[in-house]
Order: structure tokens, then sequence, then C-alpha cells
């Protein structure tokens, strides 16, 4: 591809040099990548097929949490075995092809995942508000196009990037000092005006991410209204305990995002490295810890883990040799303590039964 005035070749091979000025521990830096990542997998996944295959969690906030561990799912799969690979073979070269490929999945996924955080403050807001008209409101088809929306929304605003980029000579230096592809990052090493780039990523930010964030304030503030108004003590503890999940992803997810991007605008005596780990920590904390946070504060998906679990370590003390039944007895009796314990359930009573192999065995 040749620029305007037929001097300048336009690159079309990058090298990501992963995190300059820290090269000699990248080796160390891989661990926690890697550590964070496949608990990001394991869990949402676990998640996803829990909250699939058990018709009781076909509700909507759960669907919604669904959604969200599949986006997680994509955002770090973007970027980390990319970095990955720059750290342990040092193999950044990528095609500018793949470099836009990747910018527009990741930008998407992330819009995608500011969306269904929206959706799930609005959810909380009609469960506590309107609780009589919760099941009305959020029907199953209303489900599924709230869902299409979102990933349309994302999509849609995320698409003209790949002209704005393919449209530019990158007739300057090819060597990108950061782990994966950003937009304004890949931007900048053209040879041409590249103010229509800055000005309409500056309006998806506003439009998508900060729109969101308001209306979850907006949200937050006329759910804290109503509880407010509840006569008892206890209706509002436990009210604002099915919020706490919900406001910790929220946190995680934009907490980093904002403190990112307020370094990169006024910290410019920060070293370049410390700007590149903080880009990094907004794609490996959220995913790994949303499963986490929600297989913790919500009993439904922490009985199905348990049992899950349970079921595992009854399988081993059955199979195994003996020194392995004599430990997943152990495992089994010492967990038994600390799991969800609710008489009459189905999950208690299976509990109740694999607690009693054990301690046969």
């Amino acid at each position: 591809m040749i620029s305007l005035n037929h001097t300048a070749v336009s690159h079309r091979v990058f090298y990501l040099l992963g995190i300059p000025g820290l090269e000699d521990q990248h080796i160390w830096i891989s661990i926690p990548f890697i550590i964070s990542y496949v608990i990001a997998l394991l869990g949402n996944s676990l998640l996803i097929c829990i909250i699939i295959i058990k018709s009781s969690l076909h509700e909507p906030m759960y669907l919604f949490l669904c959604m969200l561990a599949g986006a997680d799912l994509v955002l770090s799969t973007c970027i980390v075995p990319q970095a990955l690979v720059i750290f342990w073979f040092h193999a950044g070269e990528i095609s500018l092809d793949q470099c836009i490929t990747q910018v527009f999945f990741y930008s998407s996924t992330f819009i995608s995942e500011s969306g269904i955080l929206l959706v799930m403050a609005f959810d909380r807001y009609i469960a506590i508000c309107y609780p009589l008209r919760y099941t009305t409101i959020f029907t199953g088809a209303l489900i599924g196009k709230v869902g299409m929306i979102i990933f349309l929304r994302s999509y849609g605003t995320i698409f003209p990037i790949i002209f704005l980029l393919k449209r530019l000579t990158f007739c300057q230096n090819n060597i990108i000092p950061h782990t994966f592809c950003e937009h304004i990052g890949l931007a900048k090493y053209a040879c041409n005006d590249i103010r229509v780039n800055i000005w309409y990523g500056l309006f998806v930010i506003i439009t998508t991410v900060v729109l969101d964030v308001l209306l979850i304030f907006v949200s937050y503030v006329l759910v804290l209204r109503a509880v407010f108004h509840m006569p008892s003590r206890d209706a509002r503890n436990k009210t604002l305990n099915t919020c706490g999940s919900h406001v910790c992803i929220i946190i995680l997810f934009y907490g980093p995002a904002i403190s990112t991007s307020l370094i990169q605008r006024f910290g410019g005596h920060i070293p370049p490295h410390i700007h590149i780990l903080l880009a990094n920590v907004c794609i490996l904390v959220p995913p790994m810890l949303n499963p986490i946070i929600y297989g913790i504060k919500t009993k439904q998906i922490w009985e199905q883990v348990s049992y899950i679990f349970l079921e595992v370590a009854s399988w081993c003390c059955q199979k195994f040799s003996p020194f392995r039944v004599t430990l997943g007895k152990r495992v089994l009796l010492r967990v038994h303590p600390f799991l969800p314990n609710s008489p009459g359930s189905h999950s208690h009573d299976v509990l109740e039964s694999l607690f009693r192999k054990a301690r046969v065995l």
C-alpha cells in the first residue's frame, strides 16, 4: 500500500514488545498471567455450564451473568495468549490485519461487558423497586432482545474503527511497546491525520461506557432510595446483600479502567511499563474474580459448585487407591461443615448422602 505522496510504504507487520524495560522479568510476569487466565477459563466455563444445565437458574439475573461470563472468556482470550507467546517465546510479530482484528474484538467485548453490567443494574432496580412486575417485565423474549441489542451496539460502534485503521498509511515505526494492539496506540504510527480516529474513539467511549456508568449510578441511587424506605432492617440488609455481588463486579470492571485512563492522561512522569501493566490488569482481574465473587456470594450457584465438588470427591473415594480414598474422605469430611445447609432441599439431601459415604469409607 503506497501513501498519497508515493514515497512511504505502509508497514503490514508489527512487533509487540511485551513490557519494555522489564524484558528480563517476562518469565516471572507470565506466572500471574497464566494463573489468572486458567482461573478465568475454568471459573467462567463452570459458571456457564451450571447456569445452562440447572433449570432453576434460568432466571434473568443468572442469564445475564451467563452472558457476562461468556464475554469474560472472549475478553481474556483476546489478550492473554498473545501476551504469553511474547513472554515465553519472544514472538511478538503480528500482521496489520491481525492487529486490527484484536482491536475489534477486544474493544467490542469491553463495551459488551459494560452493557451487560448496565442491564444487570436495571434488573436489580426492577427486582427491588417493582418486585410484583419483575416476572412480567423480564420475559424470555425481552432477555433475548436485550442480549441482541447489547452485542449489536458493541459491534456496531466498533466496526467503523476497522475502516478508520485500514485507511491509514503506517510509514513510521512498526515496533509497538505493548502486549496487545490498541486503537489509538496503533493509529499513532500512521503518517496520516488521525484526528478522525481520536474523535471517533472519544465518541464511542462517551456514548457507551460513560453513558453506562451514569445510568448504573442513577439506577443504584433509585435502588438505595427504595431500600432505605423499607420498614424492616432485616429486609434492608437482605435486599442490599442481593446487590453486593453486582456492585463488586462493577468496581472491578470500571475501577482499573478509569484509573488507567486517568494515569495515561495525567501521569506523564510514570514509567511506560506501569501504564502497560495497568492496562493488562483491566483484562486479567475482572474475568478471574467475577465467577469467584458470584460463586461465593450467590447461594444457588455455591450449592451447585459444592455438589459438583462433592460428587468428584465421592467418586475419588470409591475408585482410587487406598491412599487416595483416605485423602478424599478427609477432604469430604473437612469441607462438609462449610457447605450450604438447607434442610429439606434436594442439594442438602445429596450432600448428606455423600457425607455419610465418606464416614463409612
